[in-house]
């Protein structure tokens, strides 16, 4: 399996999502995936979610990593340097936090987090077909944690 990798250093500054959804965006459409593809908004949003993750929670900077595989599967990571494991939470009502990894998980073929140094990597993975995501085989092994 051949497998693309493309990665953008993120600063621990909330403007650094939007900078990470448009560089996105761009590695997306250079891949092959259209901008009106579901597939794409499904990616973007879900990077979105990863990267705030990171700059919210550990106010460190992060590392945004995008795998194409051969076969049309794309595998998201985002590596920050805490240590601290990524930790569901459940939204009530109309709490405007705490959907993010519900959300991951909803969207997501797969996800989980490993230890990266000294810090970690929350991943998740979406496959495509010719036609569209569907489930099937994934471009890595599973993290320690996987819902």
């Amino acid at each position: 399996m051949q497998v693309l990798q493309v990665q953008l250093e993120v600063g621990p500054d909330p403007a650094e999502v939007g900078r990470a959804r448009r560089w996105a965006r761009k590695r997306l459409a250079g891949s092959g995936i259209g901008a009106d593809e579901p597939l794409a908004e499904t990616l973007v949003l879900l990077i979105s979610e990863l990267v705030t993750n990171a700059v919210v929670h550990t106010g460190c900077p992060a590392v945004l990593r995008m795998l194409f595989a051969a076969e049309g599967g794309v595998r998201v990571e985002v590596a920050d340097n805490s240590a601290v494991p990524p930790r569901p939470r459940h939204a009530a009502g109309e709490d405007t936090n705490g959907r993010g990894l519900e959300l991951v998980d909803g969207l997501a073929d797969r996800w989980g987090w490993q230890p990266e140094g000294v810090g970690k990597s929350i991943w998740c993975e979406v496959d495509r077909a010719p036609d569209g995501p569907v489930p099937g085989e994934g471009l890595g092994s599973p993290g320690r944690v996987h819902c």
